[in-house]
């Protein structure tokens, strides 16, 4: 056996090995995924012209994830999400907010209704200095402000608890809009900042390495403008082997993971 293998490669790139089983993303026992309608599995459907959307968790990639990794994945997610909803009223009307349902890790896919409405002026991206590090509640009413408290408040929750920021993907009709473009640009380099302010939070940059949402890519893998079912499969995938990439990374970081939501600690680096 070669443990080389299991170790992080010399100019790997995170989507260059692509996982079986979740890979170690079964490290962690309880993973919340907290998006709008791509990550709740939603299809869209259409009859005489009548346009539906229907949320179906079991196709989430989340619960992809789930039933690879043998751990349990929490939807907190619906259709047409956005960070200042979810704060707002979402989290709270869930009952997201619930010290019983804290996990070890959780992958925040947010932004793409949130850049709709900040095209159509109802909304400012905004940066990192709209976050209060020290009181949440101190934010500014901006996507920056609402994406860090909710980072803040599953931390206020799960301290040493484990944080995965999800940019947008690269596709057509987006790199045809160079509004839009722009600002999916501007997102994934708010979510390095955010990364580096805020602790144990890692960026999955898809709209850096991972596929290029082209044609092809949307005949095979989409269903009007949402994923399909084999769509769903895929990104759970890529962000199973993402994470994955991370923990082989940055080992270190990862090897007190059964303590987090315990009342342990090995301090024996400390001896």
């Amino acid at each position: 056996m070669d443990i080389n293998a299991f170790m992080k490669q010399e100019n790997e790139k995170p989507l260059d090995n692509l996982v079986v089983n979740g890979g170690f993303c079964g490290i962690f026992r309880k993973i919340a995924c907290v998006g709008d309608s791509l990550s709740s599995g939603e299809f869209e459907s259409m009859d005489n012209g009548v346009r539906g959307y229907h949320d179906y968790f079991e196709y989430s990639w989340g619960q992809f994830l789930a039933r690879d990794a043998g751990c349990t994945v929490y939807n907190f997610s619906r259709g047409g999400m956005t960070a200042q909803e979810y704060c707002e009223s979402f989290a709270k009307s869930m009952d997201f907010w619930n010290v019983e349902k804290r996990c070890q890790a959780y992958i925040l896919a947010l932004g793409v209704n949130d850049v709709s409405s900040i095209l159509n002026n109802e909304l400012k991206l905004g940066t990192v200095s709209d976050i209060d590090t020290n009181d949440y509640k101190n934010n500014a009413k901006t996507f920056a402000g609402h994406y860090g408290q909710i980072i803040q408040r599953y931390q206020e929750m799960q301290p040493k608890g484990k944080f995965f920021l999800m940019s947008m993907p690269k596709g057509l009709e987006i790199e045809e809009n160079p509004e839009r473009a722009k600002l999916y640009d501007d997102h994934a380099k708010l979510l390095y900042e955010i990364a580096k302010l805020l602790p144990n939070c890692y960026v999955l940059d898809l709209r850096k390495y991972g596929p290029f949402y082209d044609k092809k890519f949307k005949d095979t893998f989409f269903l009007g403008g949402h994923l399909n079912a084999t769509g769903y499969r895929l990104t759970a995938t890529m962000v199973e082997s993402y994470i994955d990439f991370i923990i082989r990374s940055n080992p270190k970081d990862f090897t007190q993971i059964g303590f987090v939501g315990k009342p342990f600690y090995n301090d024996a680096d400390k001896w």
